[in-house]
């Protein structure tokens, strides 16, 4: 076994499952792996130093951009949504149309302030978005072996690719399924494009791009890395899937809601602000012993 997955911070609910899954995976070869992952607390920190770590959202939700005004009615909706969004009581049906209604009020906000493109390299620069420690090795080493990494994220496209970018990890085997600002030819956010993913949809937006997944069909073996139970469904749009193992960053909350998580993930990671475990399983599939 993995010596990392026998630390501290590790639950597995079926440990002799999980090394099954690896050794068939790593037998199969890395030409058959794909890692497809959630962005906001899940590749980037869920806080540091104890205090908590903007998402894509609140990257532009704290800054500059925003009016004080606008700041306070998307904190109003933070307070009465999140709250629901991890309520382990309420079902994904339950939830759904209420996350729905969030981000369509969050984006509706976002658009009244006609926020200018060529001033979010600055808003991240700014902020204290951080991606998890160890994320070079991660990024490097997809890249490196070229695995896909397709990620999938209900914030912000344009600001999650930025923090990206600018970490230097930007690599062309990374595919970007999010929320995507529209501009109009003078720069200025006019509207949101195509459907909206949420946290609850994103095998959605996975099968709208049916084109993309064409070049995956070989890749039968998926990590799945998230940090919440909607994202699940992340790899249900994958062709043909012989093999998955699930990684869950339990970030907050965690006595209440480890029960559900260990049923719904392979591997479990509590409080966790690495990708230690994550990057040790990618270098054991990807050895060649």
């Amino acid at each position: 076994m993995i010596p990392e997955l026998s630390s501290p911070s590790v639950c597995m609910g079926d440990p002799q499952r999980v090394e099954e899954i690896i050794k068939t995976m790593q037998k199969a070869g890395t030409s058959t792996i794909q890692v497809i992952s959630d962005f906001d607390m899940t590749l980037t920190r869920f806080a540091y130093n104890g205090k908590r770590c903007p998402t894509s959202h609140n990257i532009l939700d704290n800054s500059k951009l925003i009016s004080e005004e606008c700041k306070a009615q998307l904190k109003d909706l933070l307070n009465i949504y999140y709250p629901i969004e991890i309520d382990s009581k309420r079902t994904a049906q339950e939830k759904l149309p209420l996350m729905v209604e969030w981000w369509t009020k969050a984006h509706t906000l976002l658009v009244q302030q006609r926020i200018r493109k060529d001033l979010l390299q600055d808003v991240v620069k700014e902020s204290d978005a951080m991606l998890r420690e160890g994320y070079k090795l991660f990024f490097d080493h997809l890249q490196e072996h070229s695995i896909p990494l397709l990620i999938f994220s209900a914030g912000l496209g344009d600001v999650l690719e930025e923090v990206i970018r600018q970490a230097g990890v930007f690599h062309p085997n990374i595919k970007v399924f999010s929320n995507y600002m529209d501009f109009d030819e003078t720069g200025v956010l006019k509207a949101f494009k195509g459907e909206l993913i949420h946290i609850y949809n994103k095998r959605e937006g996975a099968l709208l791009n049916t084109g993309h997944f064409q070049e995956l069909k070989s890749r039968h073996n998926v990590l799945l890395v998230g940090d919440s139970l909607g994202d699940l469904t992340m790899a249900d749009g994958v062709h043909g899937m012989e093999n998955i193992l699930k990684i869950g960053f339990l970030n907050d909350k965690v006595e209440e809601r480890k029960t559900a998580y260990l049923k719904a993930y392979d591997i479990v990671l509590v409080e966790d602000e690495t990708m230690e475990v994550p990057n040790s399983l990618l270098l054991h599939l990807t050895s060649t012993k």
